[in-house]
């Protein structure tokens, strides 16, 4: 009785190990294969284990089928089998005791994630905060040109509105042409590419520049487009305007030989000698030089009429006992009409320096300016009053700076110009039109 017990527990215990070591085996063989990531070191102690197990499991089940031991030598052929796996796997072991041994623990591994996904959410977030403040979009599209991700609105269309859409659906046909070629290109030839591309939104041109490249999963197949757009509208405007400003310059600057050659001939016509006419003609030099000081200062768009005055008779007005009084409104003059009124203002003042009221102590000259009423055409007048200068004689011929004040005035800017040579003191009368005037800075 106890002996069939004890045959019965026996053979019972071995046909539990052989399952169990076939089992073992298959969940080590199954380990092995979801786990591609694990070193050759690694894969080869997992075999030998493998290997183990199952002939522990064979040699089990041999001696609970042969007990008799009818065929002596299978049994120890398992035997001498699995002493040599043993030895094998003690080998392979100890060769990877230290790496075993620094295998991180499961809490470390936690800690480690935790740590790695706290530092890929800030990255993300410092990557999400940098892009919201430039003018770059970053983009996924599939092989259908469908957007899969976008970093911000892309040509004035929300998030929500560009996924899932192609650039035909969000542009149209005609305007998303360009950008569909591009990448079209780009998917077939399977390299990057960039372009540029004009948008309209709500009336107004904006444009983009774009760069595009394949999209390739861990395979390598290409599964679709990444790329970034960039807003170069403001470096677009910038060249516009500055080609404006150079076409302008070239024109100015024309328009300004042209007034120096006029103005060294009409010099050269009534000057007396050489040197009479190198000091006059370096001194209107140097009047039209700060009528354009005032304009560069202001960006070329106009010039304050009370800066034009202070600038041409600053050397009369900002001394003790100046002889020249100044009132009048804020005005702002267009370009040309504050190179010509400049003009005026230097031929008037170097004229009642030399003869005029400037000309003697007692002298005085008065600059009044008023605003125009609109119904008589808007516009500025502007008076020159001398008094107490030498007792005043109309020219026998007009020279220079009449010609400047009456014929540059009224043919360039369509004014109204009267001098009066009356005894008591030269009086010059100007009438402005609104035309040449602006609202301010």
């Amino acid at each position: 009785m106890n002996d069939t017990l004890f045959s019965y527990v026996d053979d019972t215990a071995r046909l539990v190990t052989v399952l169990a070591s076939f089992v073992i085996a298959g969940g080590l063989l199954l380990l092995l294969r979801q786990r591609r990531d694990l070193s050759s070191r690694m894969y080869q102690l997992g075999h030998l284990l493998v290997g183990l197990v199952v002939t522990f499991g064979l040699l089990s089940l041999m001696a609970m089928l042969d007990a008799e031991r009818s065929i002596p030598w299978l049994q120890t052929a398992f035997r001498a089998a699995l002493a040599v796996l043993n030895t094998a796997t003690a080998a392979v072991l100890l060769y990877n005791f230290r790496a075993l041994v620094n295998l991180p623990a499961p809490e470390h591994v936690a800690r480690e994630q935790r740590r790695l996904t706290l530092e890929l959410a800030t990255a993300l977030q410092r990557y999400e905060m940098a892009l919201r403040g430039s003018n770059v979009s970053i983009f996924t599209q599939d092989r259908e040109l469908r957007y899969t991700s976008i970093s911000k609105p892309l040509f004035g269309f929300p998030v929500e509105q560009v996924l899932g859409a192609t650039d035909a659906d969000l542009l149209g046909e005609a305007r998303s042409q360009p950008l569909v070629m591009l990448k079209r290109e780009a998917l077939a030839c399977a390299e990057a590419r960039k372009g540029e591309t004009e948008v309209e939104e709500s009336g107004v041109k904006y444009w983009y520049d774009m760069h595009v490249e394949p999209l390739r999963d861990l395979t390598g197949k290409t599964v679709g487009l990444t790329g970034a757009v960039v807003d170069v509208t403001e470096r677009k405007e910038n060249e516009q305007h500055l080609r404006l400003l150079m076409r302008e310059l070239t024109h100015r600057s024309k328009n300004l030989l042209a007034v120096i050659q006029a103005m060294a001939r009409q010099t050269a016509r009534h000057a007396g000698s050489i040197d009479d006419f190198v000091e006059v003609f370096s001194a209107r030099l140097q009047a039209l030089a700060r009528s354009h000081d005032l304009l560069v200062q202001e960006s070329w768009h106009g010039a304050s009429l009370t800066d034009m005055v202070h600038s041409q008779l600053g050397h009369h007005i900002d001394r003790e006992n100046s002889q020249v009084s100044v009132k009048g409104p804020d005005i702002f003059l267009k370009p040309e009409a504050a190179q010509n009124v400049g003009l005026a203002l230097h031929e008037l003042s170097t004229n009642a320096a030399k003869y005029g009221a400037l000309s003697v102590p007692s002298g005085h000259v008065a600059i009044l300016w008023t605003r125009r009423p609109a119904e008589v055409g808007g516009g500025f007048e502007l008076s020159w009053s001398e008094t107490g200068g030498p007792p005043v004689t109309p020219p026998s011929q007009r020279g220079f700076g009449s010609l400047v004040i009456e014929r540059n005035l009224a043919r360039a800017l369509d004014g109204e110009v009267n001098l009066d040579f009356a005894p008591s003191g030269l009086i010059c009368q100007v009438k402005i039109p609104e035309m040449h005037l602006i609202a301010g800075r």
